[in-house]
């Protein structure tokens, strides 16, 4: 009886849907309420997960999903930071 691995699957907060978590980027909010991309998937905080595209970065800003997710005001320049994030992710494919 050989053993499936499960997948973990993680909802972005752009377009909704459910998608495996390493496909995903994972947007943290760390004790100290700083928000940052983490990009190993493995540093303590609360994660918010988010499709590698502009379009459902886009739509998450406007559907105020990361405010939604960390319960908690969100300041554009974080909003910034993580778009000039998003952006070097897309050059990179």
């Amino acid at each position: 009886m050989s053993t499936v691995k499960k997948v973990p699957q993680r909802q972005c907060i752009g377009c909704g849907e459910m998608k495996n978590k390493r496909e995903l980027i994972r947007v943290l909010k760390g004790t100290d309420d700083v928000i940052s991309i983490d990009a190993t998937g493995r540093k303590n905080g609360r994660g918010a997960y988010i499709c590698p595209s502009m379009a459902c970065f886009e739509k998450a800003v406007k559907s105020r999903g990361l405010e939604r997710s960390f319960k908690m005001a969100i300041p554009k320049e974080v909003y910034e930071s993580l778009k000039k994030e998003m952006e070097q992710i897309d050059e990179q494919k």
